[in-house]
């Protein structure tokens, strides 16, 4: 089965659009180096690279493209279809994420989930932040903050701590005893 890879540009590197005639395999990151092909892609991958470059011109919110039945565990299928539930120019907690997933103590893997999803950008992984800051991406924080800035996102410091505006800070007890 033939691969094409495409890339497309945006403020903070190339990212690669791999897939086959027929759908989706997986979105390369801009630090994951590949030769895009020579061949002519199929439609739906230009159609695609022509999307992913409107959003990041900040003129696109939604993509449609169909997706290659990869290797993952049930959980990360749940997963994956929650971070699709997450609007643009919102963010979820890890916490948030489990809970919605119906595995409410699962937060940290929620996180390797993430980690593992060969999406990024179209299953909006970069939605999901700590309980206290940004949280990792698998492009680096600065590409994790970029997105999130592109959508609206306003991303804030707060005693040296990178947060998002969904940040809640941990209830405090005061020296009562009362919260």
């Amino acid at each position: 089965m033939a691969h094409y890879l495409v890339n497309v540009a945006s403020p903070v590197g190339v990212w690669g659009i791999e897939g086959t005639a027929e759908a989706l395999v997986r979105i390369r990151m801009p630090d994951e180096r590949g030769r895009a092909t020579s061949a002519v892609a199929p439609g739906w991958i230009d159609r695609l690279a022509q999307r992913l470059g409107a959003y990041f011109a900040g003129e696109r919110r939604e993509f449609a493209p169909p997706f290659a039945d990869v290797e993952a565990t049930p959980f990360q299928r749940d997963v994956w279809a929650a971070l699709c539930a997450i609007p643009y120019g919102e963010v979820r907690t890890y916490a948030e994420v489990a809970a919605m997933v119906a595995k409410p103590r699962a937060a940290r893997a929620v996180g390797n989930a993430n980690h593992a999803n060969p999406w990024p950008v179209v299953v909006p992984c970069h939605r999901v932040v700590a309980a206290q800051g940004l949280g990792g991406y698998g492009g680096g924080e600065h590409v994790k903050r970029f997105l999130l800035e592109l959508e609206g996102v306003p991303i804030v410091r707060n005693h040296g701590h990178v947060v998002s505006h969904e940040w809640r800070p941990a209830l405090t007890r005061s020296s009562s005893g009362q919260s």
